[in-house]
This record gives C-alpha cells, sequence and structure tokens, in this order.
C-alpha cells in the first residue's frame, strides 16, 4: 500500500511553515496566504545519515577570529555610477542581489544594461522569461552587442549552476527568480518552496564560487517582494525600483545591504536607449512652473549620503462634503495630520473644516523628518494664497509643542542649496552651524510663530 506524501501549510507572504490550513498566518498576521506543499523533510543518507554516528562530517573546520583575513576585498565595478554608489562602492565578489519592482519598471532594462556598459566584463546572462532573441533585440536598442555577454535561457536551477560552474563567469544575472526550479522540489515555478530552493542553491553558489549573481524578483499587488520573506534574509543586498512605470523618472532605493548604507537611493530617467543616470536629481525636483504660485515649498532632505532638494506641493480648500478629506502622496498621512494637529493647537490655524491634499513632486516617498518644515509652509501658503519666494528653502523638524528641532548634517544641505542657486534656508535655531557660505542666508527659526511672522509678513 502506497504512503500518503505527507504536506505542510506555506504563508506565502514570510514563508512561515504550519502543520495545518488557518485563515491567517501566525508569524505576519496576513489572512488567506497558507497553501499546501510537499513536505520536505530531511532525508537520512544510505550509510546511516541523520544525528547517528555514522553522519559525514563537512571537511571545513572552525576558525579562530584572529586568523581570519579581513583585508578589504576589491570591488567589481558594473560601469555605472550611480549603481556603483549605491551598492557600496561596486559589487562585491559572492554577493547575492535581488533587484525588484513593478513590471515595466526597468528591472531587466537595468541588468541588461550592466553587461553592456562594463565590456570587459565576462557576464553569463540567464533568461527564463525571455527568448535569445527578445534579448538580442533588447541589447541591440539599448546600444551595443559587442560585450562579453552570453545569454542562457534556461529555467532548471541546477542546470544553470553547471554551466556557471563550468564557465566561471564575472557575474551571473537570473531573470527572474519566479521562473526558476529545482527538481527535488515537487511544486511549480514560483511557489514558496521553489524560491526557497532556488535561492539557496545560488547563494551556495555564489559564496564557493566567489562569482556574484544579480537576482531579478518580482513583487506583489502591495510592493513587496514576492515569495517568501526568507528570500530577503538569504540575499546580501535589496535594491528596488520605485516611480511610476508611465513616467520616465526611475528610483532605485537600497533597503538592504551587507557592504553599505541602506539609505542610499540612485535617479534614473526611462530613455529609447535604456536607463540614463541622472548624476544631480535635485535639477529635476526643483518647480518647473510659472512663478507666484501658492502652495509649494522647497525642502532640503538627505537620503543616504546624498542631499537634495525637492517641491513640495499642498492644497487646501474648504470641505464639499462636511467632512475634511486628507491625503497625502508619497509622505506618512499620520505624519500630515500631527503637522495639522500643531498648526492648528499651537499656531492658531483653524484647518479642521479644509480638505488638505499633500504631494512629493517626482514620485519620491520621503521619511526624513527635515521635510516637516516644509509641508507646514506649503499648508500655509495654500491656505493664504500666498506664493513661497523661489529662492528660498527648508530643512527642519517640527516638534508636538511647535517647536522647530534641528535635523543631522545641516551643513550639507545648507551647501547644497547655495549651489543650486537659493537665497534663504530656514533652519532651527538650536542648530550648529561653523560654515557660512557665500550666496545664501541662513535664517534661524524657533517655532512656528516665529517662521510665519518671518516668512508670511
Amino acid at each position: 500500500m502506497a504512503t500518503k506524501a505527507k504536506t505542510v501549510f506555506y504563508c506565502t507572504s514570510c514563508g512561515n511553515e504550519s502543520p495545518k490550513w488557518m485563515g491567517r498566518c501566525p508569524a505576519c498576521g496576513e489572512w488567506n496566504t497558507l497553501v499546501e506543499a510537499p513536505s520536505e523533510s530531511k532525508k537520512g543518507s544510505a550509510a546511516g545519515g541523520g544525528r547517528s554516528g555514522g553522519a559525514v562530517r563537512s571537511e571545513r573546520r572552525p576558525q579562530a577570529l584572529r586568523e581570519i583575513d579581513d583585508s578589504q576585498e576589491a570591488r567589481i565595478s558594473l560601469g555605472m555610477a550611480e549603481v556603483d554608489r549605491i551598492l557600496g562602492g561596486g559589487m562585491v565578489p559572492g554577493s547575492l542581489v535581488l533587484i525588484g519592482g513593478e513590471p515595466g519598471i526597468g528591472k531587466s532594462t537595468l541588468s541588461l544594461q550592466i553587461p553592456l556598459c562594463c565590456k570587459d566584463l565576462q557576464t553569463l546572462y540567464v533568461t527564463g522569461e525571455e527568448s535569445a532573441r527578445q534579448v538580442g533585440m533588447r541589447a541591440r536598442r539599448l546600444g551595443g552587442d559587442d560585450s562579453h555577454c552570453s545569454i542562457f535561457c534556461e529555467t532548471l536551477i541546477d542546470a544553470v549552476i553547471a554551466e556557471a560552474d563550468a564557465r566561471r563567469p564575472d557575474l551571473m544575472i537570473v531573470d527572474s527568480v519566479q521562473t526558476m526550479y529545482s527538481d527535488s522540489v515537487e511544486s511549480a515555478p514560483g511557489s514558496v518552496s521553489q524560491v526557497r530552493e532556488v535561492a539557496s542553491a545560488l547563494l551556495r553558489f555564489a559564496k564557493e564560487s566567489g562569482v556574484p549573481v544579480i537576482l531579478i524578483g518580482h513583487i506583489t499587488k502591495d510592493g513587496f517582494i514576492a515569495g517568501p520573506k526568507i528570500l530577503e534574509h538569504i540575499v546580501d543586498v535589496v535594491l528596488q525600483f520605485e516611480g511610476e512605470n508611465r513616467g520616465s523618472y526611475r528610483i532605485l532605493r537600497s533597503i538592504k545591504n551587507r557592504f553599505g548604507s541602506t539609505s542610499e537611493l540612485a535617479v534614473f530617467e526611462m530613455t529609447g536607449t535604456g536607463l540614463r543616470e541622472v548624476a544631480n536629481p535635485s535639477e529635476l525636483l526643483i518647480p518647473m512652473h510659472e512663478q507666484g504660485l501658492s502652495g509649494t515649498a522647497i525642502a532640503a532632505t538627505l537620503d543616504g549620503t546624498r542631499p537634495m532638494l525637492f517641491e513640495v506641493q499642498a492644497l487646501v480648500s474648504s470641505a464639499v462634503y462636511g467632512t475634511a478629506q486628507r491625503s497625502a502622496t508619497g509622505f506618512d498621512a499620520r505624519r500630515l495630520n500631527m503637522l495639522l494637529a500643531v498648526l492648528e493647537k499651537r499656531a492658531g490655524f483653524h484647518l479642521s473644516a479644509k480638505d488638505v491634499f499633500l504631494n512629493m513632486a517626482g514620485g519620491l516617498k520621503v521619511n526624513d523628518p527635515a521635510v516637516d518644515l516644509a509641508v507646514i509652509c506649503a499648508v500655509l501658503s495654500s491656505n493664504f494664497d500666498f506664493a513661497i519666494p523661489p529662492d528660498v528653502c527648508f530643512a527642519g523638524e517640527v516638534g508636538l509643542s511647535g517647536e522647530i528641532r534641528p535635523v543631522g548634517q545641516v551643513e550639507r544641505r545648507v551647501q547644497e542649496a547655495a549651489r543650486l542657486g537659493f537665497k534663504r534656508i530656514f533652519v532651527s535655531s538650536f542648530s550648529k552651524l561653523d560654515l557660512k557660505p557665500d550666496g545664501i542666508r541662513i535664517v534661524k527659526v524657533a517655532d512656528v510663530p516665529a517662521l510665519v511672522k518671518a516668512l508670511f509678513k
């Protein structure tokens, strides 16, 4: 009599394993994410595997910490300055990098553009979604086919690793992890168990061979990397594309990086010949409209190590349907409500009966508290219908008592504003500034009422 195969239930959101089906995952709290899959129980070896005395011992031995060579290993330049910077100075040998994003936003374009930009890099491009002819057509559209790049159309991960082990390229690109599968797992490609097995196999290959691997991944409708959460834990670096795929600008943001900062971002422009690096994104995000328009303010923010200035847009109008609406794009809506409450309680502006809409220009998603000052100035500008001069910018955090709090690295923000031609910058009166750059005046304010008097007098 045949033995019934044992099955378990995996959460498609976080990868948690459960012996029975439940409506809600006990690990991540998501509803209706448990799916049934064959169990991956470990099999004992023929020579008495498991925990018996005849278990196979690994040839590796523990090393003393003082004996480990911690010298800096040379990084691999990918031929794109912005990508090298967001990786922390280039690709680390033996690292596994995951790039995610919405369909059509430019993941495959970027991954193919890398070997085309660095022609001396021996690259193995593995595609499970397109044919070799389709990849060749895109490569010629991107402006080059004379690079040392080989296209391998395969979805079986064992065959991919065998080919890479035989070639030992300088770089391997896999597009995408959801199309790869392993014979050792009895489930469809893209399932929780398949994604986990494929990622683990690629990680073992990268660490043992020293070949860096770039892995393309899909995202869910909520904007998260598709597959189990363990996929993001396995890889060394997670980069995610942001921005509207109907627009021309893309933002590549570092979410996880074991070899550098996780606060970096790179800005690209999608053109007919591929992604173009934008070395100075501030020039793209500052106002692109006629002067004298109310409801706009320029924020001096810092994303990672890069100072950046962009436009904050606000619209304040009387509530038509009785209940005031609050909407924020690219900004935390709860923080917007907090700032509106501070304006009403500490400064006496009655905004509870008015609709307030907020937008970060350029499709940016901002979490820097230094944007608070620009947000309240844009809201007040729209409320008063008073235009803020275009040569004024802001950098400060607003507290619950209405005080303007200092922000980090304010000197770099001031220098960037001066370089772009701004004449005044509003900062906290508690900020400690040692520099006095030419061409810009630093205005220090202690609280919201002092800001209103200095700006809207």
